[in-house]
């Protein structure tokens, strides 16, 4: 499963694929994300990330949002135990999301491949063991 605002060109031919065009903060396209799946993940991957303006103050208030749209879709999306990889690029507002998103979590971690680009800021939360939702 895979969902991005934008739309994959050339579209993705394999049945194990299911790609969706939306944008994760509309209850739609979750909702459409939790029909195709049969229900919450075991996995969540997050590897978005907004495109950038340059406009420091811009290109942070994208990523926030876009951050806090996993964080509300998580508890839906993910079953309790479930294990999360989520990219952040470092900014107070993933730094925020970062010690909320761990709190969810028996465990987590930082991370940074090797194949980041030399000075790149975006680093991935690690994270195990959803906690069941107190909500």
């Amino acid at each position: 499963m895979g969902v991005d605002v934008a739309v994959i060109e050339p579209s993705i031919q394999n049945e194990n694929v299911i790609a969706l065009q939306g944008d994760l903060a509309e209850p739609a396209v979750i909702a459409a994300l939790l029909d195709a799946l049969g229900g919450p993940a075991d996995v969540l991957l997050c590897d978005a990330a907004p495109k950038l303006t340059g406009l420091r103050d811009t290109d942070r208030a994208n990523e926030e949002r876009l951050l806090l749209g996993v964080e509300l879709a998580l508890p839906r999306l993910l079953r309790p135990g479930g294990d999360a990889l989520v990219k952040l690029l470092e900014g107070p507002e993933a730094q925020a999301i970062d010690k909320r998103l761990r709190a969810r979590f028996a465990k987590a971690k930082s991370v940074k491949p090797a194949a980041s680009r030399p000075g790149s800021s975006e680093r991935y939360l690690l994270a195990r063991g959803l906690r069941p939702s107190r909500d």
